[in-house]
């Protein structure tokens, strides 16, 4: 998985701060959207994050989530 890789939310997950239902709790299983970074380097200085890939989904909302969550539906060299 790269950034710039097209994918989709593989297994359920509730997220509570989609523009569309805010503060409700909304499942994004089977939601596409385009890998923009990894949650792998803060301050030079390397972490282990929880959620590393950060995923756009709209204009609006994007999310952190586990590679496990996610399958690459394109690659970006494609």
């Amino acid at each position: 998985m790269n950034v710039g890789d097209r994918v989709r939310v593989t297994e359920s997950v509730i997220v509570y701060h989609h523009p569309e239902h805010r503060n409700e709790a909304f499942d994004i299983k089977g939601q596409e959207g385009d890998v923009i970074s990894f949650a792998d380097v803060w301050r030079e200085q390397p972490i282990s994050a929880n959620f590393p890939v950060v995923v756009k989904f709209s204009k609006k909302f994007k999310a952190h989530l586990r590679p496990d969550e996610l399958e690459v539906i394109s690659n970006a060299a494609e």
